[in-house]
């Protein structure tokens, strides 16, 4: 099923974040409820078991070559890749598993992928700063003179509207390289290490057998349902279960928004009290990143951060929000 939102004429989408909190689900097989530290738990199992599938992609495919394929946009064929993460992976044959006797469904890998192929393809701009720096590399690397700067920033992608401070704080990672192994790195591949793999359930990336969000009767309410495993190390599918998670949408969402699936981590900076969960997703038409999640704490002392999903609402160019029918 598509998920693209369909417009009348005259109307744009727009799409933006909101945040929450899950403080509870229910266990649709047993109808056991869960509360805030056991669904916290249950998050955060299959969280470990995507970031570990994460940082093995990470660490096979953190190389010149590897990035340099997927951010050519074509596999060896020619074909062009698609524009999901997880897909693109795909077509390069850059697979995932569990492994250790773990079992997990196919939108499990998938969550997994999407997340390195989105670290893999935000390295190819730092790939060739850094290639450029290096190219140019200035006689004192703490003083560039005018002509060392105007050759720093014609070598360096979108050089010409980069701030001096990212070329500055560059030079000075490849200094503090060169002081501790006694040469200048290769590459941006040699002077750090592999990213570390979020905690994160990037749901985006799933369909409806692993996760869906719908909204409740009312309209500040929806209900995210998801596959989450009943213990630390699933060997069956028997082990994974649907859990159904109420989600209160806050003002800022409109009625006739159309609410996608977020992402979910685990949240850990908990004082006093279980963890609760948090939500979290970017916005893909806004050019800024999205605002890190609120913190607060409940009546009950403990703290917790919000959720967020993403909600596109179809708006006419007049700028009230209407819905996609037109009406």
């Amino acid at each position: 099923m598509s998920r693209k939102l369909l417009l009348a004429d005259g109307e744009t989408a727009r799409t933006g974040c909101a945040r929450g909190v899950l403080y509870s689900a229910t266990d649709t097989k047993t109808g056991e409820l869960l509360n805030s530290a056991a669904l916290a738990e249950r998050v955060g199992w299959a969280a470990d078991l995507v970031s570990r599938m994460t940082a093995d992609l990470l660490a096979a495919h953190w190389n010149s070559n590897d990035v340099a394929a997927l951010a050519s946009g074509e596999d060896a064929e020619g074909r062009t890749l698609p524009s999901q993460a997880w897909m693109a992976l795909r077509r390069l044959g850059w697979a995932a598993t569990p492994g250790n006797g773990l079992r997990a469904n196919d939108r499990i890998v998938r969550m997994a992928q999407e997340q390195a192929g989105r670290v893999l393809r935000s390295a190819k701009w730092r790939a060739d700063m850094t290639a450029g720096i290096l190219a140019t590399w200035p006689a004192d690397p703490a003083r560039r003179t005018p002509g060392e700067w105007e050759a720093v920033r014609g070598s360096v992608p979108g050089g010409r509207d980069l701030p001096s401070s990212t070329v500055k704080s560059r030079t000075r990672q490849v200094v503090s390289f060169v002081e501790k192994h006694g040469h200048k790195p290769a590459d941006v591949f040699e002077l750090e290490t592999a990213p570390r793999a979020a905690r994160l359930l990037l749901l985006s990336a799933c369909d409806g057998q692993q996760a869906t969000l719908e909204r409740g009767d009312s309209p500040g309410r929806a209900l995210l349902r998801l596959q989450l495993p009943n213990r630390p190390d699933p060997r069956s599918y028997a082990d994974w279960t649907w859990v159904a998670c109420p989600v209160s949408l806050p003002p800022t969402v409109p009625p006739s928004a159309v609410v996608h699936l977020p992402a979910l981590r685990r949240d850990t900076f908990t004082r006093t009290g279980p963890d609760c969960l948090a939500q979290r997703t970017g916005t893909r038409t806004c050019g800024r990143p999205a605002p890190p999640p609120s913190r607060g704490t409940n009546r009950e002392g403990r703290r917790w951060a919000q959720v967020s999903t993403s909600a596109p609402t179809p708006l006419p160019r007049g700028g009230q929000a209407r819905t996609a029918s037109g009406s």
